[in-house]
């Protein structure tokens, strides 16, 4: 909020920068000029000194000299300048010679004795310290454009970096914030009081302090505090955490008093402090040194907030992800009086996000915001309008007019797993490998009533995954009920499951690293946290010392040795069973898996309305059915038979799984 921020024009002693800085580099230019000049004039009066005294005596007596001019110069010489009867100029310095005088008279030459004619002290003075002045004026230049680009001149170190918001950088309103509905309310409410305080003053009501926006990245956090400034029409102000913190001790804390003191002169107005955990962090907190300065800074702005000096008609909004590193005496009501949870949306605020940012694209017929909100549980507002985005960039390289469906389905793989890995060279027993893994994850997923409906299954690699079998929820849940859980395990199972029971015990491959390592995680949280198993019971268990120490902010108890193995147990248990129950619904079903993975193999990637048909036994619909052509494996035949494992697959399932 320093006045360098402040429109510039002639009423207020402003200008046209493009005319200030062509007006100093044509004042440079003329010193140059200037300095070039003198210098030129100097080297030229000094080439008159070429004549030497023989030869100008020579002359003399040869009568080409018409007048000269004796001065004195310095230890006892004279030097003689004047004209030659060619009208030239001459210069030449005489030793004490009594001889001349008499001689010039003899040949009639004209005779002036008045001091030569030389530069004055003043231009003297210019000559010399004319280059430590252009120096001088380049540098001053470059400060000053230094100063104007970091917003603080020299004079203004202590002064605020907060800028006045303007409706040229784009007006954005709460029509343009979707899908955070509650918070959405909760900041209107600030507005109105803006736009009218009587109204809530009259029933004895304060206007609030501040509101802190807390939310993970891309929930919309800054897009809310601009819709404020949009809709209260009154100055807003923005600033970062960051921009008070400094080297110097108490440079930060005169920023905030600075801030204040602007805020004060535009009051009512609105103070967006993005990121305030960078200056609001716990004083106190954390290992070795302090940081004084930072702490002095957070005191200033508790202080400016909630202080002896009121500071009417100014609000406070910051906005942080990191709510629990903040100083409590910064979350106290009368400072933050209102912390205003911004969360990622749900199923109907993802539509709403998409229908937004889907107004400035050309979209197809066949689009449908609600199949992709869907498809991206845990999108924030960032998320999705990126995906929107690379639909559309997704559209522009492939020559077309409108973005289709198929360029959404592609964009969110690519945004989720990754691009696709074109050059990436599979031989013909990966892809059948490959192919009968994700065969088996999705014929599981069919047969397990707890599972959500498979969107699509694919063999196309990307990112670090040579394959996938997406599902997507009916709707967002909140929670977990045991029969989903017991089917996720036996779903990520189903491609160890399908490998080993199609190819044998010592053709499993270590693709199934990560369906273990989320099963393992799984079965470990149902064990620890959820008291999901009988022999633990319903306590939560730390995983390491630190959780139990309350840096990872549980309260966890610790465990015994005993208490360690009986969980490694448990766990055990839980995979095994998901296992035992894969391979049984896989072994009777294996006809399936057989066609399933024959399909990938030919279309590589199948959509679930087309998986149903096509372990119904009908056609899939394909434009071209009739062009399906088995592949062949390296032994020559089409369908591998079932090999029998030569290791036993585990313990048997628990209750309910």
């Amino acid at each position: 909020m320093n006045d360098n921020n402040k429109p510039q024009g002639p009423e207020n002693g402003g200008g046209n920068p493009w005319m200030k800085s062509l007006l100093i580099w044509a004042g440079i230019l003329a010193a140059l000029a200037l300095f070039v000049t003198l210098f030129d004039g100097r080297t030229t009066q000094t080439a008159a000194d070429g004549m030497s005294y023989s030869t100008f005596l020579d002359k003399v007596q040869a009568g080409e000299v018409k007048s000269v001019n004796i001065a004195a110069g310095s230890a006892g010489t004279s030097v003689v300048s004047g004209t030659l009867s060619s009208d030239a100029k001459f210069r030449t310095n005489a030793p004490a010679d009594p001889q001349l005088i008499p001689t010039l008279r003899t040949k009639g030459v004209t005779i002036n004795a008045r001091p030569e004619e030389g530069a004055s002290i003043w231009q003297y003075i210019l000559v010399q310290s004319l280059p430590f002045l252009l120096f001088l004026g380049v540098a001053v230049f470059f400060v000053r454009q230094m100063q104007k680009n970091s917003g603080s001149g020299a004079m203004g170190f202590g002064k605020s970096r907060a800028r006045l918001l303007t409706q040229k950088e784009g007006k954005v309103t709460f029509d343009d914030v979707a899908g955070i509905d509650e918070a959405r309310e909760e900041l209107q409410e600030i507005v109105e009081f803006l736009k009218d305080p009587t109204k809530f003053a009259r029933l004895g009501g304060k206007i609030p302090k501040g509101a802190l926006l807390v939310g993970s990245p891309g929930t919309g956090k800054t897009l809310l505090a601009r819709a404020i400034a949009g809709e209260a029409g009154v100055p807003f102000f923005t600033i970062s955490g960051s921009d008070f913190v400094e080297m110097f001790v108490g440079v930060g804390a005169s920023r905030v008093r600075d801030m204040f003191e602007q805020a004060k002169k535009s009051a009512p107005c609105i103070v967006f402090i993005d990121e305030i955990d960078a200056v609001g962090r716990s004083r106190g907190a954390g290992l070795g040194n302090q940081n004084d300065e930072r702490e002095q800074t957070l005191n200033q702005l508790l202080v400016e907030m909630d202080g002896f000096e009121a500071n009417e008609g100014i609000i406070i909004i910051a906005a942080t992800n990191r709510p629990d590193v903040l100083d409590p005496a910064l979350l106290r009501p009368g400072r933050f009086d209102r912390q205003v949870v911004v969360p990622r949306p749900d199923i109907e605020g993802r539509v709403k996000i998409l229908s937004v940012h889907m107004k400035k694209v050309p979209l197809a017929p066949d689009v449908d915001p609600r199949v992709i909100a869907r498809g991206t549980p845990g999108f924030s507002g960032a998320d999705l309008a990126n995906l929107v985005n690379e639909a559309a960039l997704l559209a522009a390289r492939r020559g077309k007019r409108l973005v289709a469906m198929s360029e959404f389905e592609d964009a969110k793989d690519k945004v989720m797993m990754g691009a696709e890995r074109k050059s990436m060279l599979m031989t013909e027993d990966e892809k059948r490998m490959t192919a009968y893994h994700e065969a088996g994850h999705a014929i599981v997923a069919m047969h397990e009533p707890a599972s959500d409906p498979i969107h699509k299954a694919t063999i196309i690699p990307r990112g670090r995954a040579l394959g996938m079998v997406m599902r997507l929820p009916e709707r967002d849940q909140n929670s977990m009920h045991r029969d989903q859980m017991y089917a996720h395990l036996s779903i990520a199972m189903g491609g160890r499951v399908a490998e080993e029971l199609i190819f044998g015990y010592d053709r499993v491959s270590s693709g199934a690293s990560s369906d273990i390592q989320s099963a393992t995680r799984l079965a470990r949280s149902m064990v620890t946290k959820w008291g999901m198993s009988e022999a633990v019971g319903p306590l939560e268990y730390a995983e390491d010392e630190q959780s139990y120490l309350g840096y990872g902010g549980s309260r966890a108890a610790p465990m015994s040795n005993e208490t360690a193995k009986l969980i490694d147990g448990e766990i055990k248990k839980l995979v095994e069973g998901g296992l035992n129950r894969a391979k049984q619904v896989l072994t009777d079903h294996v006809d399936q898996l057989h066609s399933l993975a024959q399909a990938l193999l030919e279309y590589e990637t199948l959509t679930g309305e087309e998986i149903k048909r096509l372990i119904a036994g009908e056609d899939l619909g394909r434009e071209d059915p009739g062009a399906r052509a088995a592949p062949v494996s390296s032994a020559g035949t089409s369908i591998p038979k079932i090999r029998k494992p030569k290791g036993p697959f585990g313990n048997p399932a628990p209750q309910g799984a």
